[in-house]
């Protein structure tokens, strides 16, 4: 049943005010106005509220009996819509983003920080997915936008561009690699290697960088994910190729990260939501300061 918020208001005025005249000056609307809404009213609820003479109007029993439950409704609804408007306000709720793995590891923890002294009430829920992961999460609304990798997007995604991330080489300052500052391609093709695996995301963007160059790289190992790679490198099973966001700064102090030149191979970092979405509020916050972010 639709609840007739206008004719609960006339209702409650009348009762109040002890007749029709009085209660359409506190609505500001004509008596006829009025009437029609109480009318409405009764016609809903299969009730009459009033008793109405030409000298009086008085509540029936039924009228009694719904007064109070008439001004709690109103009320509730009331602190309801306050509360909605003060959400909208501050910007508070909970937020739910995607993102790809190695962007939760160096690049966004700072944003969160951020975030999260603004709006320390607002909890965020990450999914930390692969680059189709992601654009899955935030098309079935798991997530209200996400952090992926660039590429063919679905009709019902945009993406806007954050940051360039350079493919580096890691390997550990015992690695024969370890002394020199940067390297080619070609220099790496004797050495075994940790590479991107075929489900990898990397993997892709790799080979059409690469497909054209004539280097022969030994990829020894396979991993699906830039974490795995770097536990491999940090126990000295071999060097590794990974984006320099897969390398938390500090964490590793065993491990050296060195550039890859000849080419220079990177791949661009992009926000992406639905087309048509309307973030919540807390979520628009979030979404503005990492667009913000990448800007900078």
């Amino acid at each position: 049943m639709k609840v007739d918020t206008l004719g609960i208001q006339a209702f409650i005025a009348i009762a109040e005010q002890g007749g029709f005249g009085k209660a359409a000056a506190t609505l500001h609307i004509t008596q006829t106005a009025l009437t029609r809404r109480v009318q409405n009213l009764e016609s809903q609820l299969g009730v009459k509220l009033f008793e109405r003479t030409t000298r009086s109007v008085a509540l029936t029993s039924i009228g009694q009996d719904f007064l109070p439950q008439a001004r709690r409704l109103l009320s509730d609804l009331g602190a309801m819509l306050a509360e909605i408007r003060e959400t909208g306000k501050t910007r508070r709720g909970d937020v739910s983003i995607a993102c790809v793995p190695t962007a939760g590891i160096q690049y966004l923890p700072r944003i969160i920080q951020e975030y999260s002294a603004r709006y320390p009430q607002n909890r965020i829920k990450i999914l930390d997915h692969s680059s189709a992961g992601v654009a899955g999460a935030v098309l079935r609304r798991e997530a209200e936008f996400g952090i992926n990798i660039s590429g063919p997007q679905h009709a019902d995604l945009l993406s806007i561009p954050l940051l360039e991330d350079r493919y580096v080489l890691i390997c550990r300052n015992d690695h024969p690699f370890a002394r020199k500052g940067k390297l080619t391609w070609k220099q790496l093709s004797a050495h075994p290697l940790i590479f991107a695996g075929e489900s990898s995301s990397n993997r892709p963007l790799l080979d059409a960088a690469l497909g054209g160059s004539g280097h022969a790289l030994r990829s020894f190992y396979e991993v699906q994910r830039s974490s795995t790679a770097v536990g491999l490198v940090a126990a000295g099973v071999a060097a590794a190729v990974v984006p320099s966001l897969s390398i938390q700064k500090g964490a590793y102090p065993q491990i050296k990260v060195l550039a890859l030149v000849e080419p220079v191979v990177s791949r661009t970092l992009v926000l992406v939501s639905r087309k048509l979405a309307q973030l919540s509020p807390a979520a628009q916050a979030l979404y503005e300061l990492i667009r913000k972010s990448g800007r900078s």
